[in-house]
């Protein structure tokens, strides 16, 4: 009896030393379409993994797995939804029900978030969105759904504050335009930042629209340097971007401060193309690489590694997600479910820890991190510098917007 009983328990023991050897998180993304979301996961897993030095600071940075796991590693099983909301569904099916994944993370596009999310919430797995802002994503009573990234209000709360900073020091802000694709998501902006603007006092020069892809956008210049505004800010995917700062040169327009609305700005292709003739630009964005030797400058170069190029905005709030949710698995110390989700719902990360310029990670009752927040950062030369807010500043924000010089 004792020799079965000892059989038993040796069993027992093995069995979860061999359930400890790894973790596997479904990681839901357009693979096809853009090779970085893989690229930035993989880091993020890399870096859980194994020991980088001068990475111990960071959530989970000394490389050591998850410690509560037995120093489990985490391993990622990536689905292609294809952009698509029904691949995205049948991908997370898939991963819950056949690879029977921990959690899931992704899922890219906003339709597609919803639809996998959705999918997760149903058979009861947790899903982490680190990038999709739509307010639905955790808008809909969901349980399991959990969501790192700051919303298009966030953002503008945040320009109101650095501009009503700005003001109160002296720089002189009255008015403010916007620019923006004439689609549903591009007014929506368009209206966050009217309400915030007007809610601040300032007043709101116009809100000029164009069609996505325009060939010619000289009619939304001509439009800003008629309204005379104080500071522009831009909505626009990376071609857009680059015409509309292209076109500012060849009208010779120069509004005291131009603002981009991360997208193109932050890809790392707009500074290549046409960064010269936007010195001073100042874009929104939660990631920095920061001076060489710093733990984000080394998560640069491992990305820089795998992908060919530097990591932006995007990038780092889903390797950001990734960390988050390892972090939960590990402190759930199982891969039970609800485990994981309870872990999740008590999360609370302080900023020194991460990689992005949140303030923390702390999810509300529907999910949503209510520590979200961004950086301003400024273009000098071939690099943004983290301008904003000022207790996190790496270098001192220049005023007015240059352009080309």
């Amino acid at each position: 009896m004792r020799r079965g009983l000892a059989a038993a328990l040796l069993i027992s023991w093995a069995s979860i030393a061999h359930a400890a050897d790894t973790v596997t998180v479904g990681a839901i993304y357009p693979l096809g379409l853009d090779p970085d979301d893989r690229a930035a996961i993989e880091t993020a897993a890399e870096i859980v993994n194994t020991p980088h030095p001068g990475l111990e600071t960071l959530l989970l940075g000394a490389g050591q797995g998850l410690p509560h796991l037995g120093g489990a590693k985490i391993t990622v099983d990536f689905a292609n939804d294809l952009a698509n909301p029904s691949a995205a569904t049948g991908q997370a099916l898939r991963l819950v029900t056949q690879d029977h994944v921990a959690a899931l993370i992704g899922a890219g596009g906003a339709v597609e978030t919803l639809a996998a999310s959705a999918l997760a919430e149903r058979h009861g797995v947790p899903f982490l969105a680190p990038d999709a802002e739509a307010p639905s994503v955790t808008g809909r009573g969901s349980q399991w759904v959990f969501r790192t990234t700051p919303l298009a209000g966030d953002f503008a709360r945040a320009y109101i504050q650095f501009l009503s900073g700005l003001k109160i020091a002296g720089t002189k802000i009255v008015a403010v335009a916007t620019v923006f694709p004439a689609t549903d998501q591009g007014s929506a902006f368009d209206t966050q930042m009217r309400s915030a603007a007007k809610a601040a006092g300032f007043t709101y020069a116009a809100g000029l629209g164009y069609s996505l892809g325009a060939a010619d956008l000289s009619p939304v210049v001509m439009g800003l340097k008629a309204g005379h505004p104080d500071v522009v800010i831009i909505d626009a995917d990376l071609a857009d971007a680059r015409l509309l700062v292209t076109t500012m040169n060849t009208l010779g327009y120069r509004p005291p401060l131009l603002i981009g609305d991360d997208a193109g700005f932050s890809d790392p292709a707009f500074v290549t193309a046409v960064g010269n003739l936007a010195q001073g630009l100042i874009d929104r964005s939660v990631w920095s690489a920061g001076k060489e030797g710093s733990p984000t400058a080394i998560i640069n170069d491992l990305f820089k590694a795998k992908s060919g190029h530097d990591l932006d905005d995007r990038g780092a709030r889903i390797m950001q997600g990734l960390f988050v949710l390892a972090d939960a698995i590990d402190h759930s110390g199982s891969t039970d479910a609800a485990a994981i989700r309870e872990a999740l719902q008590a999360t609370d990360l302080k900023p020194d820890g991460l990689i992005v310029g949140y303030d923390g990670v702390k999810f509300d009752a529907t999910g949503q991190n209510v520590l979200a927040a961004t950086y301003l950062t400024q273009l000098r030369g071939k690099q943004y510098v983290t301008v904003w807010p000022t207790a996190r500043a790496a270098g001192k924000l220049e005023l007015p917007f240059r352009g080309w010089e």
